[in-house]
């Protein structure tokens, strides 16, 4: 039997070229996990931007040779939940490589999370072929960027008017290639809509065959609860009528610790009854965030950052404003627990900053200057690998400033869960971070190894492939990633970057008959 199935796997990845062909480059002699089956020793060939065939040894001549003895060869790795669009966008060349992201194997990112998702989607994913990049991406039309341009910063709900501009703003952006409709309800002014109002945009998405991707309106117990948040994004997307994805999947703070297997009974019977959930995580206990948004109530945000200077010098508002905002750090647990990352107090607890002061006027003070931002210590192990162990929660990074989890998700998964605390296996490592997020967005030719798929791949030393970054050293790269090719092209050699910037912008293709 063992025989017949390792016979059954060699023909499943069995050559698509006849032998003696000719091929731009041979990965040779690695250990091949395809993104979907068993691994195995073997080659995998590349002709342009495809994988030309995979096979335990083909016998084809290569213009090029990658000596993958000892190695392991897997799919480019897919980030569902990455900040990088200002990186993208960026003048610079090196920047618009995402380093951080080549060297860990990584390349295939999903921006405009959060709701920041541009709605001029055509423009967005157009920047690749004026200014080149090293790693694709698609993108989400954000409720963030929608709501802002109709309703402004108020808390309130929109006409009919508003919100009929607001259907056509998700429209026209699914239909330019925005991959769905994401939003980040915990944030101002998304958090100040109403789950209709969410769901009426979210039809709009559905219709042109999109996803919903959400930060949830709560993942503590801020507002409604984290409970009650993951219960209204599965609603939405029954509403709706499409699948849903829940962002960075956490328990945040101490009265929410210990929540994660409720959480999964809640998802569970949701798949169970047919809706697409899933989730992305990354493997860090801390969060990225800013002041504001961890301190500040969502009520004295109303009308912006002017607005809510004004509210700190309102002696009629000063006991409340500064009672929550007391509430809301004992949540996240204590001053000692935010390492401010950006602006004059860099590298600084809050606790560290307040001295012998009081630390909610600490906070206001450096609120003042800027809304600085800021690595929150929120989470527990216990909840981390619960969450991590389902079959449905994808790797991510939710790559931002300030935080290792850009330089280091996917090498620190590997690293510290699959091979210290053997949490995952190698292969279900792979999968979650290759086949599982093609399959889930519709990324068509990605995720996988097999003839004809796009020539996205990574061969790493799994003796050496690990983080490097750390919350004090935030930027430091990842090691044991030896070969990335990138739409065929080799993009990190030998370990190091030379350059390349083949990326390419992928539009989501609507259905036929959604779009005029």
């Amino acid at each position: 039997m063992r025989i017949l199935c390792v016979a059954m796997l060699l023909l499943s990845v069995a050559p698509a070229a006849s032998a003696q062909e000719r091929v731009d480059l041979i990965i040779r002699g690695g250990t091949v996990y395809t993104g979907s089956d068993a691994p195995f020793v073997g080659d995998v060939a590349v002709s342009g931007d495809r994988i030309r065939a995979i096979g335990p040894r083909l016998d084809h001549q290569a213009t090029r040779i990658v000596d993958a003895r000892g190695m392991i060869v897997a799919p480019g790795f897919i980030d569902p939940h990455a900040h990088l669009g200002e990186q993208l966008a960026s003048e610079d060349a090196r920047t618009r490589l995402i380093p951080a992201f080549l060297m860990q194997g990584v390349t295939t990112a999903l921006i405009g999370n959060d709701g920041g998702g541009d709605a001029d989607a055509a423009a967005v994913l157009g920047r690749a072929r004026a200014r080149p990049v090293g790693i694709n991406y698609a993108t989400y039309v954000g409720f963030g960027s929608v709501r802002r341009a109709v309703v402004g910063e108020a808390d309130r709900a929109p006409t009919a008017e508003e919100l009929a501009r607001m259907r056509e703003m998700v429209a026209g952006a699914m239909c330019q290639g925005a991959l769905g409709f994401s939003t980040g309800l915990f944030y101002a002014p998304q958090s100040f809509a109403r789950t209709d109002e969410v769901v009426a945009l979210a039809r709009e998405a559905a219709r042109r065959g999109g996803v919903y991707d959400t930060h949830l309106r709560d993942e503590s117990s801020y507002s409604i609860g984290l409970a009650a948040a993951v219960d209204e994004a599965i609603a939405i997307g029954r509403e709706a009528g499409l699948p849903v994805n829940i962002s960075h999947i956490k328990a945040l703070g101490v009265d929410v610790h210990g929540q994660a297997p409720a959480i999964i009974a809640r998802i569970e019977a949701a798949r169970q009854d047919g809706q697409r959930v899933t989730a992305d995580q990354y493997p860090w206990s801390a969060s990225g965030t800013s002041l504001v948004a961890s301190l500040v109530p969502r009520w004295a945000q109303d009308g912006g950052r002017e607005a809510l200077l004004r509210r700190f010098d309102d002696a009629t508002l000063a006991a409340r404003l500064r009672a929550e905002m007391a509430e809301n750090l004992r949540r996240r647990g204590g001053a000692e627990t935010l390492l401010i990352t950006a602006g004059r107090h860099r590298g600084r607890r809050l606790s560290e900053v307040a001295g012998s002061g009081d630390p909610i006027e600490a906070a206001i003070a450096a609120i003042r200057e800027a809304d600085a931002s800021v690595v929150s210590f929120n989470q527990t192990d216990a909840d981390i690998e619960a969450f991590m162990r389902q079959p449905w929660v994808m790797s991510g990074s939710d790559a931002s400033a300030g935080h290792p989890r850009a330089y280091g998700s996917f090498a620190r998964l590997y690293a510290e869960y699959v091979q210290r605390r053997r949490v995952l296996t190698l292969r279900a490592f792979i999968e979650r971070s290759t086949a599982l997020p093609a399959d889930t967005f519709g990324l068509v030719g990605r995720g996988r190894l097999r003839p004809g798929a796009f020539a996205d791949i990574v061969v790493f030393d799994p003796a050496r492939y690990a983080a490097q970054a750390t919350y004090e050293e935030p930027t430091r790269l990842a090691t044991g990633v030896r070969t990335v090719l990138v739409n065929g092209v080799v993009v990190v050699e030998n370990g190091a970057l030379i350059g390349a910037a083949p990326g390419r912008g992928l539009a989501h293709v609507p259905p036929p008959g959604s779009c005029p």
